[in-house]
């Protein structure tokens, strides 16, 4: 019988679960058109009437399911209660709740990296503060997000609760993706991140993309993958972390400093999955057995040299038009026809493949002119796909 995925979107992991030969049911918000396409599934906006994101709604539906796994994707990890929930009746593939309070503690975290000599910015909880020490800057950060949504510069003044205040260090932004079996972790990936670039439509601190590998020289990256690898086990070891999980970091003169824990399968997936050409959905499952892949990213060979994606957001509420041949470009999460877009959410993904990173970001920027420039692809206010040039990592 097919495993449930549930989450926010899941056409990537539905995707990556199709390739790697396992039957899956698809329940999610967006319910894209590639995703109908690749496996049966419901989703909030096509089958109960357009409701609004809602994650206790998802739960409540999977309740009624008949499956007898489950993966969840975004932003469940936010919601332990809701994943044990979603867990009843069905075997989790995928952290427990009590791992998820955890490591979604910004506060935990750091402490078990700075007990084992990793770097983590300074973080303070939701307290009326003045500005911590003079000359530095600070994040102010929801504790329940992802993506780099609603980050921003803290400009002094109370902390609401909700929200904590994070050091801020300049540097290269990246992922490190890990499998673990709650004991043991195999590195199987770092990538570059894209954060708020305009090309894409995004801005501030919000994800919009990854780039395979970082555009870094090779004894840099040598040494980002150590520390890469070295931070995974620590929190694999002190958390129990299980199946493919993400870390979002900040390498900055030659250290990496850990900024969030995705403990859950993470968007960089796919351009990883392009260049090292494993299955990152069959670790995800056989690590529940204590199976991981004798891996070695080290001394790993690719199958590409270089691989990105992007998310292109909307700079203004559309409508599409029409989308037939975009998953035949190798578009994805494609919109249906006639389907309204507000503002400031994902259009669709964009995937290339090339000989560099650089050339990878080249050609994504030209995909994203392309989708903007379809006189089909969007009716609203006079082809509102043509606005401003924007990213979004």
């Amino acid at each position: 019988m097919a495993i449930l995925l549930v989450g926010y979107s899941v056409r990537m992991i539905a995707e990556l679960a199709v390739r790697a030969g396992y039957d899956v049911f698809a329940l999610d918000y967006f319910g894209d058109a590639d995703l109908r396409a690749l496996c049966p599934g419901l989703s909030l906006r096509h089958d109960f009437g357009d409701r609004p994101y809602d994650p206790k709604t998802l739960v409540r539906i999977a309740a009624a399911l008949d499956h007898p796994a489950v993966v969840y994707g975004a932003n469940l990890e936010n919601h332990p209660d809701l994943v044990a929930r979603l867990a009843r009746g069905r075997r989790l593939l995928g952290n427990t709740p009590a791992t998820l309070r955890d490591v979604r503690d910004p506060f935990r975290v750091g402490d078990v990296l700075r007990s084992a000599g990793r770097a983590f910015p300074e973080t303070l909880p939701a307290v009326p503060v003045d500005r911590p020490r003079p000359g530095e800057r600070w994040l102010l950060k929801p504790l329940r997000s992802g993506g780099g949504h609603a980050v921003r510069f803290w400009t002094g003044g109370a902390v609401p609760v909700g929200t904590v205040l994070q050091a801020y260090r300049p540097g290269m932004v990246g992922s490190a993706v890990f499998v673990a079996d709650g004991r043991r972790a195999v590195l199987l990936g770092v990538t570059e991140q894209l954060i708020g670039r305009q090309a894409f439509g995004a801005r501030d601190f919000r994800y919009c993309g990854n780039l395979v590998p970082p555009r870094r020289a090779p004894d840099e990256l040598a040494a980002l993958i150590d520390e890469a690898r070295a931070v995974a086990a620590v929190l694999t070891e002190a958390f129990g972390l299980r199946g493919v999980n993400g870390i979002d970091f900040v390498w900055s003169e030659g250290r990496l400093w850990t900024i969030e824990v995705n403990p859950r399968p993470p968007a960089s997936l796919e351009p990883l999955e392009k260049v090292y050409g494993y299955r990152t959905f069959d670790f995800h499952v056989r690590a529940f057995d204590g199976d991981l892949p004798a891996f070695d990213l080290t001394h790993a060979e690719r199958r590409v040299p270089a691989a990105g994606k992007a998310v292109l957001y909307a700079t203004e509420t559309l409508t599409v038009g029409n989308t037939s041949d975009w998953i035949r470009r190798g578009i994805r999460d494609v919109p249906h026809p006639g389907e309204s877009i507000p503002q400031g959410r994902p259009v669709c993904t964009l995937h290339a493949v090339g000989p560099s990173p650089a050339s990878c970001l080249r050609r994504l920027r030209y995909r994203a002119r392309w989708v903007r420039s379809r006189r089909d692809a969007a009716l609203s206010k006079g082809d509102p796909l043509r606005g401003s040039d924007g990213v979004t990592e």
